[in-house]
């Protein structure tokens, strides 16, 4: 594993040059907006060069996985552009696509041609999620699509869009529920920006009215929506996670270096929970995607809003200077426990799906 380690550090060095070395460290969470075009050029090098898509099957293994992210976080390297398309709807296609479906969709999703983003929240139904109202009818041989999804990631970059909508009238909850798959580039689809406390707007809301998409852009039967969409949300919790914990290694030790004495202790313990945390993720990376995955969700996103709180302390007074590197963390932080599924329900999934509790 050494020397696979030494091929990408050595690869990441010899091409975080030029235009891409002034990429590095940038559109991490909060900041997708930072040099789009500069790092989708990047991304598309990488899937040339055959980095993209090495959690899929036949790529690399576990163990590898873990090393190039590892490896791409502590090189400072651009965040991907496309994580919704690499990381949750071609694991989602591989497992319930048809072959029609992989052949058209997932070489475009590798080569970065096609961008995706992922339509699942609504006005009300955010964590409760089983209450989405946006309605597709079959009409002919294609879906007629008319809601409102909100907190969509990118959709303003996006070239498609997975959608969980409503195809069974009179259906409730997780029944009558189906997985789109729907161009985002036609008339019946608007974009609107959401500005978010950062000042940024990389969410948006999303409304269809009349957009339509092909019969056959139905992932898995209709009706089994719920249970795909779960399937997503487990794909988005794995080998890149231990990215993300290296760039948070990297920024506790930011904070560590400019700390006052009296936070050792606070810090000290933010180090163990890290280090904690890296040793679940890589337990749990060779199990299939399953309600396990919201223990992490629910220490991650934690642990990350506290340190955002400890970056606060340790700056004073200029924690309030706005546009501060910490103060945008701090303020995205708050976010993270509650995107992808807030705290109050990954408790619930783990009381009911892994203890076995009564509701």
């Amino acid at each position: 594993m050494e020397s696979f380690r030494r091929e990408v550090r050595e690869w990441l060095s010899a091409n975080l040059v030029g235009e891409f070395a002034e990429l590095r460290g940038l559109g991490g969470p909060g900041r997708e907006h930072e040099a789009f075009e500069g790092r989708l050029r990047w991304h598309r090098h990488l899937a040339a060069h055959g980095w993209t898509c090495l959690g899929w099957p036949g790529e690399r293994s576990v163990e590898e996985q873990v090393v190039f992210h590892e490896e791409y976080a502590e090189a400072d390297a651009p965040a991907k552009v496309d994580i919704v398309g690499e990381g949750l709807l071609g694991p989602t296609l591989i497992a319930f696509g048809t072959p029609e479906q992989k052949e058209r969709f997932l070489p475009k999703i590798r080569s970065l041609d096609e961008l995706w983003c992922q339509g699942y929240s609504e006005p009300g139904a955010g964590s409760d999620l089983a209450s989405v109202q946006t309605k597709a009818t079959l009409e002919g041989d294609q879906w007629v699509i008319n809601g409102q999804k909100i907190w969509t990631s990118n959709a303003h970059y996006s070239d498609w869009i997975f959608v969980l909508c409503r195809t069974e009238p009179g259906s409730q909850r997780h029944r009558g529920l189906s997985y789109l798959l729907v161009p985002m580039h036609q008339p019946g689809i608007e974009v609107r920006p959401i500005r978010q406390l950062t000042g940024t707007s990389e969410f948006n809301e999303v409304f269809f009215d009349g957009a339509v998409t092909a019969r056959e852009n139905v992932v898995g039967q209709p009706g089994q929506g719920w249970k795909i969409a779960m399937a997503t949300l487990g794909f988005e919790r794995g080998t890149a996670m231990l990215g993300h914990q290296v760039s948070f290694r990297r920024q506790l030790d930011a904070i560590m270096a400019k700390a006052p004495d009296h936070m050792r202790e606070k810090l000290t313990r933010a180090w163990l929970e890290l280090h904690v945390m890296r040793s679940h993720t890589v337990r749990t990376l060779n199990d299939d995607p399953g309600p396990e995955a919201s223990v992490l969700k629910l220490f991650w996103g934690g642990w990350h809003r506290r340190l955002g709180e400890l970056a606060m302390e340790s700056l004073g007074p200029e924690s309030m200077i706005d546009g501060n590197e910490w103060q945008r963390m701090f303020l995205f932080s708050r976010a993270e426990t509650i995107y992808g599924g807030s705290d109050e329900i990954q408790r619930e999934i783990i009381a009911h799906r892994i203890l076995g509790l009564p509701r």
